[in-house]
């Protein structure tokens, strides 16, 4: 056995399995703390989301930002809309996934002199005009109205992972970001926009982009908790490596004993009167008779 241990494959082959023990355990522990994070981070939004509605200059300001636990928080804002400075966001998709279209962006106006940016919904691509093109848009609600909406922090590349382009056509971007949008707009601009989810008064159902998804909705969370990332994956994971890790010295010391076994096999065939075989010596251990004469 010890002989065995000392060839060069099995010193690599116990070193490998030596380090991926920590590594798997380490990988286990890591899909652990996100399951920990997923669970605080939905615990937020649910919290969020299940809160009155609260005045959204209540919670953001211009040139501020959006506190991380009020993220999903109902939020309303009074105003007229500023259609003069309306935008579209490029490459966003439908509620189902399937296809890519633009989030149309428009000011709110507060009586205060603030801007609040309402996503009002997705908008399909149009269908003969070009990338250059702003695309048709349902038209914004005239007049005084109340929206309100789901509060969200402000779109950057640390967040969403997309890439600002340069060049793009007169009001299209590829985020929504308050701090890009103030330089556009006279009006203070708050901090974080508003994802719409109604409107007071209520405008035609013709006129309404497709709303975007709650988070629930959106990732078909059966028990309504408003999971957003990772529900009920990152603890299966963190198991999974752990057995991984567990499984490697049983891996280890069958495929030991299959060499050990192999190794005893072959010395068998070659000792003399082993297993049963008979040998040289016993071959010519027969009586032979006399030669005649002799």
């Amino acid at each position: 056995m010890f002989r065995i241990l000392l060839t060069r494959r099995w010193v690599t082959l116990t070193l490998v399995f030596l380090a991926l023990i920590p590594a798997m355990s380490w990988l286990g522990l890591w899909q652990f703390h996100r399951y920990q994070q997923t669970n605080r981070q939905n615990g937020s939004i649910a919290a969020s989301l299940a809160a009155p509605p609260v005045a959204m200059d209540v919670i953001s300001k211009p040139g501020g930002t959006v506190p991380v636990d009020l993220t999903y928080r109902t939020v309303t804002a009074t105003g007229h809309y500023d259609t003069a400075h309306e935008f579209v966001i490029r490459q966003r998709s439908d509620a189902s996934g399937d296809d890519m279209g633009y989030y149309v962006v428009t000011p709110l106006v507060t009586a205060e002199g603030e801007a609040v940016l309402v996503n009002r919904g997705w908008i399909a691509l149009p269908s003969g005009g070009g990338a250059a093109d702003y695309p048709p848009v349902p038209p914004a609600p005239s007049g005084d109205i109340t929206v309100t909406g789901r509060l969200r922090p402000d779109e950057t590349h640390a967040s969403t992972g997309i890439h600002e382009v340069g060049g793009l056509p007169d009001r299209q971007f590829m985020m929504i970001n308050s701090g890009e949008q103030a330089s556009r707009l006279a009006e203070p601009v708050v901090a974080g926009y508003l994802e719409l989810t109604s409107t007071n008064p209520n405008p035609p159902a013709a006129d309404e982009a497709e709303l975007v998804p709650s988070p629930s909705a959106s990732n078909n969370s059966q028990s309504g908790d408003g999971a957003v990332v990772g529900k009920g994956v990152h603890l299966p994971y963190a198991v999974q490596w752990w057995l991984f890790a567990a499984m490697i010295p049983v891996g280890w010391w069958i495929l030991l004993r299959r060499d050990i076994r192999e190794a005893r096999e072959k010395a068998a065939a070659v000792v003399p009167g082993a297993g049963g075989a008979p040998g040289p010596a016993e071959e010519q251990s027969e009586p032979v008779a006399a030669a005649p004469g002799a």
